[in-house]
């Protein structure tokens, strides 16, 4: 089974027809494997739901999806703040967000660098600790 981190981007155009990604992260979802699941943090779905804010129902619409299962919220702690800092202050020069912070912890922990993004710079820049670069899912 593979582990697919997701970052914001995607999720707001899957759930917005009218985000120029919509299409393109539609049928990257539809090619998945089955046994795929994708991973995300609360910071990530923090950015979602106010992102989808012109519409309650498309809020709701997406926390549903995530209750239904089809999207894992990873649980980030305070004793992963240490980390998070210095993810933080290494990448200060893009800047590196909380957010996408969270998903740079995440892949070091499920050991995976595959991830659905619409940030073509910044995640092309990540490295894990071990330097491993990550995959995206959404480029060409």
């Amino acid at each position: 089974m593979a582990s697919i981190l997701v970052d914001t981007g995607p999720l707001v155009a899957l759930f917005d027809a009218s985000e120029q990604a919509h299409n393109a992260v539609v049928q990257a979802l539809a090619n998945l494997a089955r046994t795929d699941r994708l991973f995300t943090s609360l910071a990530v779905v923090t950015e979602v739901t106010h992102l989808l804010d012109f519409s309650v129902r498309k809020q709701l619409e997406f926390l549903q999806w995530v209750e239904l299962g089809a999207l894992t919220i990873e649980p980030i702690t305070p004793q992963d703040f240490p980390a998070l800092r210095t993810l933080m202050q290494r990448y200060a020069n893009l800047p590196m967000d909380f957010a996408d912070a969270t998903l740079v912890l995440l892949a070091e922990r499920l050991g995976s660098q595959k991830i659905l993004t619409l940030d073509r710079r910044d995640f092309t820049v990540y490295r894990t600790a071990a330097g491993k670069a990550f995959r995206n899912l959404l480029s060409p």
